[in-house]
């Protein structure tokens, strides 16, 4: 027992130290092995009568050390009433350590009936399947999947521009079983030549997709003839006690002298970080010609008459009766009014009609109610009284990018969360998109690792992309990110203030962003095909009893 739990342990740490922002990743690749020598002696040799609740437990132990030690720093947000907020990491770190406990059990009774080999496969393509379907329901959390832990070496996966991060968690698969089968050999046959030869796999495993990462990164050129200049502002507005407590008023005028006080002669963009203009419920987009905040940012642009400013804003979209509302407004009390309230950024140009995109992929709980007409019925206010939302923001279903009369920036101006999601950035760019504005607000969870670990995904970002990113954020860290993933220049998080940069424009689309994740529907095909076998292998074998039955009759 002292054993299992020990293994258990042991690969939970091994996750966990190999993480960002300040994690080494050489250790993720070999991860796994202590929990699947844990399932395989469990499996063969333990007198443990419920032998699939025990893999379960202890691959919870695993998965629940790696969530809570890398994603514990969600306790920093608050409730309304400024307590810390339990349920902001109680339900992630719970629900994410069920699934990969329910992955990881599937694989323990296909291995157990198939076999080691057919094992070994399905639970590549499983895991790869977890992880894209984690990134697309309502309940998405994509932080963990495993090609994140290179978002601190980004050296080490430039070819991510070819797979994405599921690529990263192919290789990292890869490398754990190679580990685990060269160990499992050596400690059947006991023989050195067998242990170097599956040493050399495994090493060969490690290091030819890292040898030509590094290539690629060598190769990859740092900037482009065409360059536009921007101003990253940085206004560093608590959010618990003055972001949203301010008149919108004054927060614009801090934002303009922020963007005054540090603007060169000649300025392409300005940007503001996500809801910079916050105010109290928010812009009426059918009012923007009547906005006060708004005049005033195109008052300020006169003064820089070729640079158009962007914006993260929450603004509202009324409806006048119930026929003529969307499915995620909701109903003003006593009234037949009905709202839908958006995460929203704004480009606004002199003379020109201002540009509006609303956040598509909403943070689960806090910006949007998962499935909704389901658990809303259910759960009724409770959500609520946890720190939730009962209604969702409105979203767009399509990637908008900016572009302006003045310079050849097509602008994807990508909002705080959304730049967790790889395949769902390439939206932008294959709309057209020459560089990334990550605009975020970070600010929730103070000096913790939540903000590096954000940064470092941008990071990835860039890489898939091949686009250079721009990322204006609350508190920081505001940061130019070139297109091979190295942070040219950062502004430390908790500083007021703004950073000045010279970003370059990219037109060619990579691998990734033509074909998407072609990983994962490799991993389909080869899941669906293994699911396919096990059904007829079972079908088979229970003719062949029946058949067998008949004789004995």
């Amino acid at each position: 027992m002292l054993k299992y739990f020990s293994l258990s342990i042991l690969s939970g740490l091994l996750f966990a130290i190999s993480w960002p922002a300040n994690g080494i990743p050489i250790f993720i690749f070999f991860a796994f092995v202590p929990l699947m020598l844990l399932e395989h002696h469990l499996t063969n040799f333990s007198q443990v009568k419920r032998k699939g609740w025990a893999v379960f437990g202890y691959s919870f132990l695993t998965f629940f050390i790696w969530n809570i030690f890398t994603t514990w720093w969600l306790f920093n947000s608050k409730n309304p009433d400024g307590s810390h907020s339990i349920t902001a990491v109680a339900v992630p770190t719970l629900l994410n350590s069920t699934m990969m406990s329910l992955v990881f059990l599937a694989y323990h009774y296909y291995k157990k009936n198939i076999g080691t080999y057919f094992g070994l496969t399905f639970l590549v393509a499983l895991w790869l399947c977890f992880e894209k379907f984690h990134s697309t329901w309502e309940f998405s959390w994509p932080w963990l999947s495993l090609g994140n832990a290179f978002g601190g070496w980004h050296q080490w996966v430039q070819w991510y521009d070819g797979t994405g991060v599921l690529g990263g968690t192919l290789w990292i698969l890869l490398a754990n079983i190679a580990a685990y089968y060269g160990y499992r050999h050596y400690q059947v046959t006991r023989k050195r030549l067998g242990l170097l030869k599956h040493l050399a796999i495994f090493l060969a495993v490690v290091l030819i997709p890292l040898s030509l990462s590094l290539v690629k990164y060598n190769q990859q050129p740092t900037h482009s003839d065409q360059q536009v200049s921007a101003v990253l502002l940085q206004p560093a507005l608590d959010p618990y006690t003055q972001k949203y407590n301010l008149d919108s008023l004054t927060i614009t005028d801090n934002l303009l002298r922020l963007a005054k006080d540090n603007a060169q002669k000649d300025v392409d963009l300005f940007i503001a970080p996500e809801t910079a203009i916050p105010g109290i419920g928010g812009i009426s987009e059918k009012g923007f010609q009547h906005s006060l905040v708004i005049h005033k940012i195109k008052e300020f642009t006169q003064t820089y008459p070729k640079s158009t400013f962007i914006t993260g804003a929450s603004t509202y979209r009324v409806y006048p009766d119930e026929a003529s509302k969307t499915e995620t407004a909701y109903q003003i009390p006593n009234t037949n009014v009905w709202v839908d309230s958006y995460n929203t950024a704004l480009e606004i140009t002199p003379n020109q009609p201002i540009q509006t995109y609303h956040k598509g992929k909403l943070v689960p709980g806090v910006e949007s109610f998962p499935y909704m007409s389901v658990l809303k019925p259910i759960l009724g206010e409770a959500m609520l009284n946890m720190g939730g939302t009962i209604a969702s923001l409105g979203s767009d279903k399509e990637r908008k990018v900016f572009t302006n009369p003045f310079n050849k920036a097509k602008v994807a101006p990508v909002i705080c969360y959304e730049s967790a999601y790889g395949e769902y950035t390439t939206e932008y760019v294959r709309n057209g998109a020459n560089l990334l504005a990550i605009v975020t607000n970070d600010s929730w969870w103070g000096f913790s690792p939540g903000h590096k670990q954000l940064l470092a995904l941008a990071k990835l970002r860039a890489i898939e992309t091949r686009r250079d990113v721009v990322r204006a954020a609350n508190s920081g860290i505001s940061a130019h990110i070139n297109s091979r993933g190295d942070v040219v220049d950062s502004f430390p998080y908790g500083a007021q203030g703004a950073l000045v940069v010279k970003a370059s424009l990219y037109e060619e689309e990579t691998a990734y962003v033509k074909y998407g994740d072609v990983v994962f529907r490799l991993a389909m095909f080869v899941l669906g095909f293994m699911v396919v076998y096990y059904a007829s292998m079972v079908y088979m074998a229970s003719k062949t009893k029946k058949s067998n039955q008949h004789k004995v009759k």
